[in-house]
């Protein structure tokens, strides 16, 4: 279902969006029309999606922008030292977003060390 998109922003997708919440669900149905249109230039991770809406209805989140999941990155030791953060405009995917809360810790989808935990 998301074997067109880049292995890091598939991967945290699947993490992120769970299976039992009916807007998560939706939101998966929508995987496989998703492309990645952008990335940060940093390397974090971030992307930015257009999906074919033609033949899948949108997410119960109501209109505008909201975030319809997240997830904290964790190292070994324990620490969070940042998030992932998936936006929804009008109930379709839009971006997901690498946020960093720590100078001391490298955060991006693939930085060694480090693993996503849904909140």
């Amino acid at each position: 279902m998301t074997e067109h998109l880049p292995a890091d922003v598939a991967a945290a997708l699947e993490t992120v969006l769970d299976t039992e919440r009916p807007a998560h669900l939706a939101l998966r149905r929508q995987l496989g029309r998703l492309r990645v249109v952008s990335r940060c230039s940093c390397g974090c991770g971030t992307a930015f999606f257009d999906v074919r809406t033609d033949d899948v209805e949108p997410a119960p989140t109501g209109p505008g922008t909201v975030v319809a999941a997240e997830a904290q990155f964790v190292t070994a030791a324990g620490e969070c030292p940042g998030e992932v953060l998936v936006f929804v405009q009008g109930g379709y995917l839009s971006w997901l977003e690498v946020c960093s809360w720590s100078d001391d810790v490298e955060v991006s989808l693939t930085a060694p060390g480090l693993s996503l935990r849904p909140c």
